[in-house]
């Protein structure tokens, strides 16, 4: 059983690597952004109320999201191990999670803290574009589409998510620094916590990933 946590500042690359990491483990890639950011789409009594958090760059309530989490982590497809990335985002949800796994019986076995300097976080964010009608992402620096504003997967507007300016990233540093930052202390505490310098490229911050988790022994 191989469940995982990467910690990590706004831009510091956690998707990159969790794409990485589920595909090598097999197991499912669970990213609270995601599931509201799906919820804020479909338009639903969550999702609106999310949507009041997040474009203003402010987290979600503690108790909104755990709830959504412990509903995912009991699902069938999580009993062989599971990737958790954005949350927890802070102490009282990292001891709700504990609560949660011991209840699951699915407790996390490694924390991945992934880094970064903020001015290369303050690059990665802003430069993020995505397609308005099916999600291809962009960046104006390493991944333009081959004409202005219009995704070469379906045509569709290119634009820039309200959460993705600088202004934005700034505020969500601030609750990261406040709030997220605390986790590094706790897991080391609990012997779990490893770290990942993201500027050293994809495929080498996955054979690190990867030395860790194998050193770690999940089973």
């Amino acid at each position: 059983m191989c469940n995982i946590i990467l910690l990590g500042p706004p831009g510091a690359g956690k998707g990159t690597l969790a794409k990485q990491l589920i595909s090598v483990y097999n197991i499912p890639h669970i990213s609270t952004g995601d599931m509201f950011r799906e919820a804020i789409k479909d338009g639903t009594p969550l999702g609106r109320l999310a949507a009041s958090y997040i474009n203003e760059g402010h987290l979600v309530p503690d108790e909104v999201t755990i709830s959504l989490v412990r509903e995912r982590l009991s699902q069938k497809d999580c009993e062989h191990g599971y990737l958790l990335d954005g949350f927890p985002r802070t102490l009282p949800q990292a001891e709700a999670l504990d609560t949660i796994g011991k209840d699951l019986k699915r407790p996390i076995r490694v924390v991945i803290n992934i880094t970064a300097d903020e001015e290369e976080l303050v690059r990665r964010i802003s430069g993020r574009r995505v397609c308005r009608k099916c999600g291809t992402p962009y960046h104006i620096d390493t991944m333009r589409p081959k004409e202005e504003g219009v995704c070469d997967a379906c045509g569709g507007e290119i634009y820039q998510r309200k959460d993705d300016t600088k202004e934005s990233l700034l505020v969500r540093l601030n609750h990261y620094y406040a709030d997220t930052k605390p986790l590094e202390d706790y897991y080391a505490k609990h012997g779990v916590l490893y770290e990942v310098d993201s500027t050293v490229g994809p495929k080498k911050s996955l054979k690190i990933a990867q030395k860790i988790i194998e050193g770690a022994k999940c089973d």
